[in-house]
């Protein structure tokens, strides 16, 4: 499609190890198109923030990309090396970190960060960058940011600062934003300020946003589409609403079972048995069947099915039923 922005071919991220090979990233696909959120969900060592460093260019040695593609406005990024790279982050793709600190230099005023990004990456002057820069302030939602303007990270909030942050992925005008878990540190209030700004910001510019986090809460408020994620690979796929009520795979069937609110009246929350396994011994057939109630012998053996848009990557997958 025309609006695609990113688009995600059989993905595969291997680290060398004195264990082995192992695949944090295993043969994921997956598109996110103009002004949409793709929610990529999962527990943790499932590989979302991997995927995410991977399209970024962030991965650290010894991971590489070992299979796929990486494709970025029709143009493929995944050969990019070196300045090449350095040149699209920032200007083509943003990025929102957990933990804003990460993301701000605090030797160096917000405004002198935001005017810097935007005169490496825009063809404009000074004078024109420093209006941008309080001008950014001000869309996000900093109060007297032309005050503020000159203030280091310290002098604010966490909530404040993550503000600043999604301001800095956003001032060189990209047509992607990664955000990893960008509501973690900060609490439900702010949470949800958070969640209305990058839907607003998604909404009004056309961004697309890959949104990476374990809350389902976040995905059912924020994420247009929801990509769940177990042992490096994709489980489901699909629109936030029908992935959510009628999940078809096992797996993403027990993390809503899980939520509170399913669990309502019951005198313990329902969990799945067992844990996800170490990447270096990821069973054969489908990663999921030793915690599978549903398991057969066909998925001790055969891997699981190619994955696509609105099906679950399981041999039997669960009847259309909203969960309960």
């Amino acid at each position: 499609m025309s609006d695609v922005v990113l688009s995600i071919q059989g993905l595969s991220v291997e680290i060398p190890s004195r264990h082995g090979v192992v695949k944090p990233v295993d043969a994921v696909s997956y598109d996110i198109h103009a002004g949409e959120i793709l929610g990529v969900v999962g527990e943790s060592g499932a590989g979302k923030s991997m995927a995410g460093n991977a399209v970024i260019g962030l991965l650290t040695t010894p991971a590489h990309i070992a299979a796929g593609e990486i494709w970025l406005n029709g143009n493929r990024i995944d050969t990019l090396k070196g300045d090449a790279m350095r040149k699209l982050r920032g200007k083509e793709i943003g990025m929102v970190f957990q933990d804003p600190l990460t993301s701000l230099n605090p030797l160096l005023s917000i405004g002198d960060q935001l005017t810097e990004t935007m005169l490496t990456h825009l063809d404009i002057t000074r004078g024109e960058a420093e209006k941008r820069a309080v001008a950014a302030l001000e869309e996000v939602g900093i109060p007297g940011a032309a005050e503020r303007i000159d203030s280091y990270p310290h002098e604010f909030s966490g909530g404040m600062r993550q503000r600043v942050v999604i301001a800095l992925a956003l001032c060189a005008e990209p047509s992607l934003i990664i955000a990893d878990e960008p509501t973690t540190a900060l609490d439900v209030s702010v949470q949800a300020q958070i969640i209305a700004l990058l839907k607003r910001l998604c909404r009004d510019r056309g961004t697309a946003v890959m949104l990476i986090t374990h809350d389902m809460g976040v995905i059912a408020e924020a994420a247009d589409r929801v990509a769940v994620m177990y042992a490096g690979r994709l489980a489901e796929l699909g629109n936030v609403r029908d992935v959510l009520t009628n999940p078809r795979h096992p797996y993403t069937h027990g993390l809503m079972a899980s939520t509170p609110l399913a669990s309502a009246g019951k005198a313990r929350l329902h969990q799945i048995e067992g844990a996800m396994p170490r990447l270096n011994k990821v069973p054969a057939g489908c990663p999921f069947n030793p915690r599978c109630t549903y398991a057969e012998d066909k998925c001790r053996v055969a891997p699981s099915p190619q994955i696509t848009d609105g099906v679950a990557a399981c041999w039997f997958p669960l009847a259309t039923e909203k969960v309960s």
